[in-house]
């Protein structure tokens, strides 16, 4: 039986859940039972978490249903297999193996040079079947920290320890094919503006805080030299797409003969001062720069990503910062942990008439980074024009900005919105406020980092270019 793969929505959480009982079924009986149910479904705000990373697909039927679905892990920069489930009475059709391979060829696109799950050896359809996709069972002693955190773990829910394996598949990496660049978010934790260039250019202070959420771009080689978008994006001709123009100037830049073809999901509301489209051209051109093999250092890319747009260079070099200049001037930052609620009000905020806005103030005082640790300087600038110009904006902001602010941060716009966000301590609090999100807005909870997850990424396929088969 043939299905559809297709990256899982979050308005499929239940109907995954459900497949997953009707799977747990089949292992009635078996030693395992009572394991596999004290796990059964599994919890509805960590497979969220998991569709928003777009770390789960699913097997779609003719009619659009899902009748499968395949989700992954990823524990100390291992890929791992977290949850794979078919209904039941359509087992025996092919569709568990589309899922499985779906998901180790996103793994191999991704730099990882393996994948592991656990699985039972004495079911056909567990071992024996995984067996027949290249997995290979594991001696303990061959564990990394995470393998065996895993097993401590099942140890615990009590699995049977012989019949409870591990296995492992080596990844298969096609230099002329496909790979896959997280491009994150960022948040503004503050913004002034403290004055106003010759040029034109407004001087800016703010905080970049990187996300651990974002777009994910595939990229493949081509021989000819051409450059080419193979993902259509609502309002953006590919001529002004930033990652093409991106790409050109690498290509300009460094004199290659090489091209690309470039491929985007997007998961960064357009617009709403989350940086996406910088992010995606960073990462072109930090991912370009190695499969190109052109050889520019990190100064020379955030020279081009300059060229590109005032916020790429943050992207290219990957750590959260303190800039200032026109956004372009970075001292990284390392930041506590902290996890944020981000919520897309769905209204369209023009930032060029925001800048021209009479009321906007425009020659704040300068602050210093120690007056931002220390809680004293704060605040958006252009969150009093927002609010008066943008009423949903504003609705946004009051709704976050009702939570005890002795549990929460305050609610604060991120660049020059319409995305609005909370900092809390624990990601438990980001999912509870998340999850109470009103109709007609749109809620993201998304994990803080100091390190991009373009800098891993890169670290990744760097290994595997080495031939590598080390961990992060």
């Amino acid at each position: 039986m043939s299905c559809r793969i297709a990256l899982a929505r979050i308005d499929q959480v239940e109907r995954l859940r459900a497949i997953e009982c009707a799977a747990l079924e089949l292992f009635r009986g078996h030693p395992a039972w009572d394991a596999y149910a004290a796990t059964t479904p599994s919890e509805r705000e960590a497979l969220l978490e998991a569709i928003t990373r777009g770390h789960v697909w699913v097997a779609l039927d003719d009619g659009g249903v899902a009748v499968g679905y395949v989700g992954i892990s990823i524990e100390s920069g291992e890929a791992a297999i977290a949850e794979i489930d078919v209904l039941p009475s359509l087992g025996r059709r092919g569709i568990g193996a589309q899922l499985l391979e779906h998901a180790c060829a996103w793994a191999a696109e991704s730099g990882y040079p393996s994948i592991v799950l656990g699985t039972l050896s004495d079911v056909p359809w567990n071992a024996p079947f995984y067996a027949r996709h290249g997995f290979v069972v594991l001696d303990p002693q061959d564990d990394t920290p995470a393998l065996a955190e895993r097993r401590r773990y099942d140890r615990e829910l009590g699995f049977p320890p012989r019949s409870r394996v591990f296995m492992r598949r080596q990844l298969v990496h096609d230099e002329n094919g496909w790979s896959r660049w997280p491009a994150p978010a960022k948040l503004n934790l503050f913004l002034r503006i403290v004055g106003r260039r010759a040029d034109g250019y407004h001087e800016l202070q703010t905080v970049f805080r990187l996300l651990d959420w974002g777009d994910e771009l595939r990229l493949r080689v081509r021989g000819d030299g051409a450059i080419a978008r193979v993902t259509a994006i609502d309002g953006v001709p590919e001529a002004d797409d930033l990652t093409v123009r991106a790409a050109r100037l690498l290509a300009t830049q460094s004199g290659t003969a090489l091209g690309a073809d470039i491929g985007i999901e997007k998961r960064i509301p357009m617009g709403g001062g989350l940086g996406g489209g910088s992010s995606d051209a960073a990462t072109v051109l930090v991912a370009l720069n190695h499969l190109w093999a052109t050889g520019l250092d990190e100064d020379q890319l955030a020279e081009l990503g300059r060229q590109l747009g005032a916020d790429v260079p943050v992207f290219v070099r990957g750590r959260s910062a303190w800039a200032e200049g026109i956004g372009e001037q970075l001292t990284p930052l390392k930041l506590p942990r902290r996890y944020y609620v981000v919520l897309d009000p769905h209204e369209s905020v023009p930032t060029v008439a925001l800048f021209q806005a009479s009321e906007l103030t425009r020659n704040a005082p300068r602050a210093t980074i120690s007056s931002f640790v220390s809680g004293e300087t704060s605040g958006n600038a252009f969150e009093p024009v927002v609010r008066a110009r943008h009423p949903r904006v504003a609705a946004a902001l009051d709704w976050l900005g009702g939570f005890d602010r002795a549990r929460s941060g305050q609610a604060r716009l991120s660049g020059s919105g319409a995305c609005v966000f909370l900092e809390t301590e624990s990601r438990e609090r980001a999912e509870a406020i998340a999850d109470a999100c009103p109709d007609g807005f749109s809620a993201y909870v998304a994990d803080g980092v100091n390190v991009s997850p373009l800098q891993r990424a890169l670290a990744r396929h760097r290994a595997t270019v080495d031939g590598g088969s080390r961990f992060e």
